[in-house]
């Protein structure tokens, strides 16, 4: 290769005619192709340029025009400067004359920094990908920016992109950075260079060179027409472009072509008539003429004399890979600081760039040259600089060990070895002609030694008998290679064998090669299955039977391929006794209810059948008739158990034998039954309408685990039980709701397993939810001193369930507002004395009473009280109700409060029909305000006049109160059978001595068959004392009885006729009588149909209807026309005909129209209302304004 030249600067050359114009894409397509040796260009023939399209169309790969061209020895100057040069991102237009306005226009965009992430360089073997990306920021961008793709230094690879180059972008929202990505697919050679990426967005600007490094590159050789290998294979074809080597196999003896001297094609093209500039193109095989004629065109003009520079660089320099190249300036003034670089990048001095200064001149020596040198360098000195294009080219790589013939045997590792002129060449395979790829999964395999390429071929075969050539780009090299059989040698015959049914199969042979074979069984091939595998591994051969059949037995043949040898072997099957679990849990556990019957299959196996024998605990179950029994069949053992009982539950064994072998294997019964009842449930709280109940699991769960619990109340009074939970409840602790307060309840339990519901546990003890109290009443005042203020009240109206614990007393004085409290502990009277007060101040007055539930709310005291005390005459005021006579039952309590007033205290005197009341029997309790008769247990003897008298001074007032007490009254005292007719019976009775000091309201009657005895009631609050019985049964005898009753209740005894009454038979026959059949089908109706509702949001609400029909219509429950179904919010409960619809904590969205839907098969009907959720809030009188509820915070905007 000729070493760099150069041009004389003073040149200058004529005029020559423009090219015609091109599209700037087409321009940058095409590239620029220097001129080639003229040896080369004539030997290959290369056609003249295409028209652009088609140009676009045949470069498939990025730089493959640059790589075609080799750049000339010298170029003119002007031509190495580049169509745009970058500077700290700043481009400007190389020698054209509108390069001060570009310089200006850049200037605005000089600071512009759009870049996040800069594309960065990096090398890649050939055929491998590589992906360079670049991110830019969108924060402050109003539409995606425009990015473009070069290489070099005018290749636009937007119109490159195809199946070696793929360009992408995304857009990531969430970050707001657009992604661009060039992904270079199978790399060449020569797509190694400089790359460059712009991103523009309006006036901004922004651009990062980076270079790319191509390992393992080819080149041309001189001695082949390596032209012919970058033959275009089509227009516009996917291989345009590619490598041709089946041209070059089939002429591997070459003519040595005679030497020619070369031709400079730019000195041509320089004194060339336009018309001839094709012709000079079809000649020395010139592909890019119009970029060549660009380049001509800037070799023409004239350069402007330069201050800085005495003498400027070269146009171009070319050198070869490895080689050393020499940039030189002379600066006119030597003071002037010189900076290099290279793409628009600052080069600083290292080992591979040396800078020399000798006077004025100014050196810069490149060592050992790549690929990714071929660029553009320019020099600054001052405000000037001068540029120039470097073009490196690779030596030919050269054979320099030829390849040898070899023969070897089958299987054996074959090495082909050659050597080469340079390391790590671009070396290609061929056999027979055709290129060999190695692959992951190909027995070819290439090994590269530094300069020695060896192919690699593991276990050769026959078939790899060929001719195996070597190709590089100064050369080529073959050889044959043999592949023949070696001897072979049994070194491991197969042998005969006996195994279990089921068992593992594995007959095995060992030859002394690596040889594939056929397997035979009774001389008919073996075909592979997921039960039959063959195995080839190395020298061993292996046929593997899993689970070995009866049928696999016979004679098994191994031949091996091209073999006349046979390795034969006999396969002998047995069945030992087994036992097939597999229907049974992981643990062999059976599972029966008690009281079913149980019959449990175990299916068997064996050769001859084998003998079945159960036992548990050491005994054998024998065959028979008896309740726990086995049966044998030939395939299958059987165990019966009738009527399975707890006590069977155990581990049972089965043992099998024949001739083959024994089996063993146990099996878990277990007999499972409904829990037992859990012990009563205890009820540990208890709320205004909720209650807190918590229990234990029963003591026996059935033999199986407790799945939940069913919880049941009613009222204490009644007999009927409520379901509380459709789903199981998993805890020991449940919740009751929706009780009524002061209602006495009851709870039970059911426990669940997997067998059923246990029976009910006992009730638990009666409970009754609690309530605050309403406010007491009738707070008066009693009495004033001077100091003191006594108040007396009247209990609250509703006590509720809870009871009443006591009061608390407060006061305050009149303006302040601090309520104090009189009492330090609860009272339980009515009446409180307020002591320690000042005279003449005034109070007001207010009480509560407490309860278990709390407080409830105060009563006040109308207005403030005067502290100074006034004489009040007496006064007695008797209660309405003691206004008449006062009656009570015999054993109840009486407790009569009869309030007065009078001040000062007054006097009370008792007396019960004129004489004192004897204390023992009736306690007597006075106060300041009331006095109170009580008896515990009343009496009849209690029954009487008693009177009151008040006296306070001179000042007297009476009172007078009858009381009695009553009992039941005794029984009639006597009752006959008057008459008796017919199947009627006339009794009479006289009353009864004792009525119990009250009047007799009725009789009951009772009749008795003589046989059973069993007394049935006939007539009930019977007033007369005399009666007839109808309806009695002929040929029946009766004997009858008469209670008395008063407002008590029946008499405890009754009194019984002494005779019995004979109905006899007269004769008559009994017809029944005949009723038709009724229709009770029905069409659904509702009975009551669902209101209009208001709902408190975050409270349960409900929905009630009733409907009726027969048969049973089914219940569908929507909201706004859309059925619910589901959803958890809503549960729907319907109990002999009441239809409820239950939502759990509404929120406003829960509002809307509610509709109730009943179907039976005789017709459809519905009912709606409408259900409005109301946020309710407390703690604000002003209309409007929103307020809290008590433990939530919100903050209001009004």
């Amino acid at each position: 290769m000729p070493e760099p030249t150069k041009k004389e600067e003073n040149e200058v050359l004529a005029p020559a005619p423009a090219p015609p114009p091109e599209e700037p894409n087409k321009e940058k397509e095409a590239g620029t192709a220097p001129a080639k040796e003229p040896n080369k260009e004539k030997e290959a023939g290369t056609a003249p340029a295409k028209e652009p399209n088609k140009e676009k169309e045949a470069g498939t790969s990025p730089g493959k025009d640059e790589e075609d061209a080799s750049p000339p020895v010298a170029l003119p100057p002007g031509l190495g400067s580049r169509a745009l040069e970058r500077k700290d991102s700043e481009w400007s237009i190389g020698e054209s004359p509108a390069g001060e306005e570009q310089d200006k226009q850049n200037a605005n965009s000089q600071l512009s920094t759009l870049f996040v992430e800069k594309p960065q360089g990096g090398s890649v073997k050939v055929g491998e990908n590589i992906t360079f990306i670049a991110k830019v920021k969108a924060e402050d961008l109003l539409r995606k920016p425009t990015v473009k793709w070069f290489k070099g230094k005018w290749m636009d690879l937007a119109s490159k992109a195809g199946k070696h180059l793929q360009l992408k972008e995304t857009f990531e929202r969430h970050s707001r950075v657009y992604t661009f990505e060039m992904q270079i697919i199978k790399a060449k050679e020569n797509y190694a260079g400089n790359y460059r990426c712009e991103v523009t967005y309006k006036d901004k600007f922004d651009s990062c060179s980076f270079d790319l490094e191509v390992h393992e590159s080819t080149g041309t050789t001189p001695n082949i027409d390596i032209r012919s290998a970058f033959k275009r294979s089509g227009e516009g074809q996917d291989d345009a472009g590619e490598l041709d080597f089946s041209g070059l196999l089939k002429r591997r003896e070459v003519k040595q072509q005679e030497e020619q001297p070369e031709v400079d094609v730019w000195e041509l093209l320089k004194n060339a008539k336009p018309s001839e500039y094709e012709k000079i193109a079809f000649q020395y095989g010139i592909t890019d003429l119009r970029g060549m004629l660009k380049r001509l065109k800037r070799m023409r003009r004239v350069e402007k004399k330069s201050a800085a520079f005495a003498r400027i660089l070269d146009p171009a320099y070319q050198v070869d890979k490895g080689g050393r190249v020499r940039f030189v300036v002379e600066l006119a003034d030597p003071k002037l600081e010189v900076k290099w670089y290279k793409n628009g990048q600052e080069i600083r001095p290292s080992t591979k760039y040396i800078f020399e200064h000798k006077g004025c001149e100014r050196i810069m020596f490149i060592n050992n040259c790549v690929l990714t040198d071929d660029s553009e360098y320019y020099v600054t000195a001052g405000d000037e600089k001068c540029s120039t294009e470097l073009f490196v080219r690779e030596p030919p790589v050269m054979v320099t060990k030829q390849l040898e013939d070899t023969k070897a045997y089958c299987g054996e590792r074959v090495e082909l070895e050659c050597e080469v002129s340079e390391d790590d060449a671009n070396v290609k395979w061929f056999k027979n002609g055709e290129e060999i790829i190695p692959g992951p999964k190909s027995r070819y395999h290439i090994r590269v030694e530094g300069k020695k390429h060896i192919l690699v071929i593991e276990g050769a075969t026959k078939a790899d008998t060929a001719e195996y050539s070597v190709m590089t780009t100064g050369g080529q090299s073959s050889a044959k290679l043999s592949v023949d059989l070696k001897p072979l040698k049994i070194l491991t015959p197969l042998t005969d064998q006996t195994v279990n049914l089921g068992k593992e199969v594995c007959l095995k042979c060992e030859v002394s090669e690596n040889i594939t074979g056929k397997w035979t069984k009774n001389g008919l091939p073996v075909q592979e299955s997921d039960r039959l595998k063959i195995v080839h591994k190395g020298r061993i051969h292996k046929l593997v039977i899993a689970n070995a059949l009866v049928e696999d037995e016979g004679d098994y043949v191994f031949t091996p391929d091209s073999y006349s040898v046979t390795l034969p072997a006999k396969v002998h099957v047995i069945d030992p006794p087994k036992i097939n679990l597999d229907g049974l849990d992981a643990d062999n556990t059976v599972t029966v209810i008690a009281g079913n019957k149980l019959r449990l299959e175990i299916p068997i196996s064996g050769e001859p059948p084998p003998k079945a024998i159960w036992s548990r605990a050491d005994k054998a179950i024998m065959e028979g008739s008896g309740r726990i029994r086995a049966e044998n069949y030939p395939d299958s053992t059987t165990l019966v158990i009738d009527i399975a009982e707890k006590d069977d539950s155990g581990v049972y064994h089965i043992n099998l034998k024949n001739e083959a072998g024994e089996a063993h294997a146990s099996i878990k019964i277990k007999v499972v039954d409904i829990p037992d009842p859990p012990v009563a449930p205890n009820v540990t709280d208890v709320g205004d309408d909720w209650c807190v109940m918590t229990w234990e699991p029963p003591l026996y769960d059935g033999g199986s685990p407790i799945l939940g619990y069913f919880i049941e109340r009613k009222k204490k009074q009644s007999s009927r039980w409520m379901r509380l939970n459709f789903d199981l409840c998993k805890e020991t602790i449940f919740e009751p709701k929706k009780m009524i307060e002061g209602v006495a309840y009851e709870v039970r339990i059911f426990a669940v397993n997997a067998v059923g519901i246990s029976k009910p546990s006992m009730p638990s003890k009666p409970f009754v939810p609690l309530a605050v109290t309403s406010p007491p009443t009738l707070l008066t005042v009693d009495s004033v001193t001077d100091t003191t203020v006594t108040m007396k009240w009247r209990p609250p109206d509703q006590i509720g369930a809870a009871g009443l614990d006591g009061y608390v007393l407060e006061y305050c004085f009149e303006g302040t507002d601090d309520w104090i409290v009189a009492n330090t502990e609860l009272i339980d009277k009515t009446k409180f004395t307020i002591t320690g007060l000042p005279t003449d101040s005034r109070i007001f007055v207010r009480v509560k009473a407490v309860n278990a539930a709390g407080a409830s709310e105060p009563k006040y005291y109308s207005q403030p009280i005067l502290v100074k005390e006034v004489i009040e005459a007496p006064k007695i005021r008797i209660p309405r109700h003691l206004k008449q006579t006062y009656i009570r039952r015999v054993g109840e309590a009486i407790n009569l409060v009869i309030p007065f007033q009078g001040k000062p205290r007054p006097e009370l005197i008792w007396t019960k029909d004129g004489a004192p009341i004897d204390k023992n029997q009736i306690n007597i309790r006075n106060s300041e305000t009331d006095t109170i008769v009580f008896i515990r247990k009343a009496e009849r003897s209690h029954s009487g006049k008693y009177d009151l008298q008040v006296k306070v001074e001179k000042f007297v007032e009476t009172a007078s109160i009858d009381i009695r007490v009553v009992d039941r009254p005794g029984p009639p005292q006597l009752v006959k059978i008057e008459d008796v007719w017919g199947e009627n019976v006339a009794l009479s009775w006289t009353p009864p001595r004792d009525d119990g000091n009250t009047a007799i309201t009725g009789y009951t009657i009772q009749k008795a068959d003589k046989k059973s005895m069993e007394w049935f009631t006939v007539i009930e609050h019977y007033h007369r004392t005399s009666a007839t019985i109808t309806e009695l049964v002929i040929g029946n005898e009766y004997y009858f009885r008469v209670f008395a009753e008063n407002m008590c209740g029946l008499s405890e005894d009754a009194t019984m006729t002494k005779e019995s009454a004979v109905i006899a038979k007269d004769g008559k026959i009994y017809k029944n009588p005949v009723y038709e059949d009724f229709d009770f089908t029905e069409a659904p109706m509702f009975t009551q149909p669902l209101v209009n509702t208001y709902a408190v949001a975050g409270y349960n609400a409900t929905l009630n209807c009733s409907v009726r029909g027969n048969p049973k219509p089914k219940i569908t429950w929507m909201k706004n026309k859309v059925a619910i179904k589901d959803d958890p919010r809503y549960r729907m409960f319907s109990n002999q005909g009441v239809c409820t619809l239950e939502i759990r904590k509404p929120s406003p969205y829960d509002g809307g129209t509610y509709c109730c839907k009943a179907v039976n098969d005789l017709g459809t009907v519905e009912i709606e209302c409408k259900l409005e959720v109301k946020v309710i809030y407390q703690g604000v009188n002003s209309p409007g304004q929103p307020v809290f509820l008590e433990g939530q915070q919100q903050v209001l905007q009004l």
